[in-house]
């Protein structure tokens, strides 16, 4: 199974950038959204149907134009779970769920903390998250949680550690936690993979930062360790500009 997971910073935007022919090329089994921007109605989802992708299944903030999550998939799913029943959360939009045979793919957009009350609700959805991802795995074992986690894990991660260390993405309290969220059964399959610096996925549009490669790494393909042996390929796909993220993609065996 291909699994592509991508911040698209507004799907009708990304749409206008040529979204759906990349989509096309890339051909993905799943796609994983995040920061949709959108109701399933204002998107033109005839186009997505259009290159394959017949099964789709949207959860948007109850805010119009905000947050916002979704599961683009070329087979039916067994199941799709929308939000975790932790009413916050689910307010905002950020986690959709689909099943497929043993294995489990969400689509998670954990918050920003890009001020104080932001960064005291995010630590709060990365408290609860653990203990709701640490319970559906008692019933979902082979879990890969995909998404924006708007943390940078290790200095490896972001462009400047250094003149970052205080800023939201690279705390040290969200550094730990993406830590002990590896640590309670996770691979963070990029890195399984890939050891080496200067790999990014998301970019300012400040400063000319994404020509320049000074970029922090936001976005995860976690697997649950059960999955491991299954695990074939997890990349960066930095060529693709539909926004100022860039997906992710990973294979695993179904």
């Amino acid at each position: 199974m291909k699994i592509v997971s991508y911040n698209v910073n507004g799907i009708r935007a990304a749409m206008n950038k040529g979204f759906v022919d990349w989509l096309r090329s890339v051909d993905p089994d799943v796609i994983c959204l995040q920061e949709t921007k959108a109701m399933k109605e204002q998107v033109d989802t005839a186009l997505i149907e259009e290159a394959g992708f017949e099964h789709h299944y949207w959860f948007s903030a109850q805010k119009k134009g905000y947050s916002g999550v979704a599961l683009l998939c070329k087979k039916e799913p067994d199941h799709i779970e929308y939000g975790t029943g932790i009413d916050y959360m689910d307010f905002e939009g950020r986690n959709i769920r689909a099943d497929f045979g043993d294995l489990s793919v969400m689509s998670m957009y954990l918050p920003s903390g890009t001020n104080i009350d932001r960064l005291d609700h995010k630590l709060t959805y990365m408290a609860d998250f653990q203990d709701y991802a640490d319970e559906l795995r008692k019933d979902c074992p082979n879990l890969i949680v995909c998404g924006d986690y708007n943390i940078c894990h290790e200095a490896i991660d972001i462009h400047d550690p250094v003149r970052n260390k205080n800023v939201s993405g690279f705390l040290p309290v969200e550094r730990e936690w993406i830590g002990n969220f590896i640590n309670s059964g996770f691979i963070d399959s990029f890195r399984h993979f890939n050891k080496e610096p200067h790999n990014y996925t998301w970019w300012t549009y400040r400063a000319n930062a994404r020509a320049n490669n000074k970029g922090w790494r936001l976005d995860y393909g976690m697997v649950a360790e059960p999955l491991e042996d299954r695990l074939k390929r997890s990349v960066i796909l930095s060529e693709a500009k539909h926004s100022d993220h860039c997906p992710i993609l990973l294979e695993v065996e179904n």
